[in-house]
Parts: C-alpha cells; structure tokens; sequence
C-alpha cells in the first residue's frame, strides 16, 4: 500500500522525537534516519517509485514538480517544507541511477539558545560585535546553521537592530522580539546572493547573515559591507582558521589576492570553526569549536602570507576567549561531556592529546 501524506508526516515526526538530524528516502530502499552522526535504517518497508512521488508531491511546490518528475527537466531541487506543529525541512532533491532520492534536513520550529546548545560564552561576545566579519566554518553537518540561529537569537533578544538574512533555504524562522528581522530566501524573494547582498546595502540592515560564501562577488560584497560598519555573518565549508583564511583569498584572480588579504585582515571579527562529538551520556552531539578572534598580533599574521600560520600562536593563549579544538575537547574531557576515546578519536592531534593532557593536570 503506498504512503500517505499523514504516513509521512508521521515519520517525520517520529524523526523529531528522537532527535535525528536527516532524514534519507530513496527509491527501492528503506528510509533511513541519521542518528547522533550514524546511519540508522528505518523498519518499513523498501519505499517504491510512487512512494516517492507522493512525498515529492507533498514537500515540492507544484511549479516545481513536474519538472522534476519529467526525467529530462530538473535533475536537482533545494527548498523548505513546514510540516505542521513538527518542525521545518530542508530539502534535496536528486536523481541516482534513474531513480529518486530525497535528503531532509530536520530543522526545528524551536529557535536554539547559545546556552542550550552549550556554546563556549565567546560566542555571545562574538554576536555582539559592533561591525566586522564573522565566519561559521565547518563540514556539511558540523552545525553550523544551528550556531548562526543561536548567534542570531540571542542578538534579537538583546538588541533593537535590523537583521537582514540571505539564505538558500531560510532555515530557522524567526519572530522579532527586540530586533527587527528579515528574511530573504534565494529564488523566491531574489534571484541570488549577488543580487541580494547588492540589494542588502540599501536596506538599512545593522547585521546581514548570508548563508553561504560561495564565490568572490559574494565574498567582496560581504567585505564591503562590513567595511561600512556593518556586522555581517556568514559560512564556509573550511575545517579551521588557516584554511578559512586561505579558500577566501584563493577565490580571487591571482593580481586580487594581495588587496583582498590585507582587507580581510582589517575587516575579519573572528572564525568559528566546529565539529561535532558524540556525547558521553548517548544523548546526541556537542559541538566542539576552535575560536579565532581578530586582534593586533594576527591582523599582522594574515597580512603576510608566509606569517599566516603564526595565528596558531595567537589562539592558543586563549586570550578574549579564543580557543583550539584540541582545547575544548579538553574542557569538555574534564567537564565529563565526551569520552577520552571521543575526545583523542576528534582531536586535532591525537596521538598529542592525551599526553598535553596529563601534562596540563601535571601543571
């Protein structure tokens, strides 16, 4: 018997209940959630062709859908999905071996406070930042969006700003409380990045997120704006500080580069980088991040291209807050969040890490 709309929103539910954080259908297979980072198969049974054509036609608008059920037409999608009093979706479409596939990202209705998420207390500081850029960094479910919803939350509960939010999807929905919020989804509201952030300059905004940096018109859009005082956020699939640095300058045309390194080390606020770790009660992830926030000492680092990997010295003083993986793993080792075996599994060093420990200890 094929699914239903209700059979479907029932997963999804089930999803939520159990705090997974995608959902994978595909054509001929059982649908499988990821839980706490592991790929779980679901006990239903293998979802057919017209299994997935009833949830396409539930989650994808009707402009959208033909075109994606016409085999020659749309071979990808992304968009959002609201299913009722449960949470949003995030969703990717594909199509593998003839056949269909649909990742769903969860996305909760409830927006999540720094201090749920149990971020380092840097990061309200880092949100509060008067101007600058600011970078979320990290893998493709590193939580990233987690963190700017928190960052954003906690500037729109303390501060009368207007907040202009470029993203492809809009993930978390937010409801103004003290600031003033608007969110632009790429496609619908505007026909891309470029076009909005050019367009974002003229909206009056204190604080821009942008979703994604994907190239060098966004990037230097994003320099600029924070170059005229405004506070401007935004994410890059990078793994730390260096790297960051570095996929931003290499964007530009080699005769760019030297201009836009010396205006990124005027204009960058800090870095934040994150993966996740398992926690050591079972109970989901924690993420562990590397903080980098600009000061005088690696605003000379990034200046020069030879000197970049002295901003290492910088972070690891800890001074304002800031912090390598290896040293939050440890505080969250001594806190008894995560595992030794956790801990030296994720660390930047591992097999460093349980000796600086005793070391530390020893101190």
């Amino acid at each position: 018997m094929p699914i239903t709309k209700e059979g479907f929103f029932s997963l999804v539910k089930n999803a939520v209940a159990n705090e997974v954080s995608d959902i994978h259908l595909r054509q001929d297979e059982k649908p499988t959630f990821r839980l706490r980072g592991d790929l779980v198969a679901i006990k239903m049974d293998p979802l057919t062709e017209e299994d997935m054509r009833i949830i396409c036609h539930v989650l994808i608008k009707d402009e959208d859908i033909l075109l994606l059920l016409n085999k020659n037409k749309l071979k990808e999608y992304d968009g959002s999905f609201a299913v009722p009093n449960v949470c949003r979706v995030r969703i990717n479409f594909m199509r593998y071996q003839s056949k269909m596939g649909l990742i769903l990202r969860i996305i909760s209705d409830k927006i999540p406070t720094t201090e749920e998420l149990k971020l380092p207390a840097a990061i309200n500081k880092i949100a509060s930042a008067g101007q600058g850029l600011v970078l979320v960094t990290g893998a493709t479910g590193s939580g990233k969006s987690s963190t700017l919803a928190a960052m954003i939350n906690y500037i729109n509960r303390t501060q009368p700003v207007h907040i202009l939010t470029l993203e492809d999807p809009v993930e978390y929905v937010h409801s103004p409380l003290k600031a003033r919020i608007t969110q632009r989804e790429i496609g619908n509201d505007t026909v891309d990045f470029g076009s909005a952030l050019r367009a974002a300059l003229r909206q009056d905004p204190d604080i821009i997120l942008i979703g994604e940096m994907r190239d060098a018109e966004t990037i230097g859009i994003a320099i600029k704006a924070a170059e005229t005082g405004h506070l401007v956020f935004g994410t890059v699939h990078t793994t730390d500080a260096l790297s960051t640095i570095g996929r931003l300058i290499s964007m530009f045309p080699p005769e760019e580069q030297h201009a836009v390194r010396q205006r990124i080390a005027d204009n960058l606020f800090a870095t934040i980088s994150q993966r996740l770790v398992k926690k050591i009660d079972g109970k989901g992830r924690i993420a562990v991040q590397e903080i980098m926030i600009n000061n005088p000492g690696i605003r000379d680092a990034i200046q020069i291209a030879e000197n970049t990997s002295e901003i290492y010295t910088y972070i690891k003083k800890r001074s304002g807050g800031m912090q390598t993986f290896d040293q939050h793993l440890t505080d969250l080792f001594k806190a008894g969040a995560v595992s030794m075996e956790e801990a030296k599994t994720n660390a930047s060093k591992p097999d460093d890490f349980e000796r600086n420990l005793n070391f530390a200890d020893d101190d």
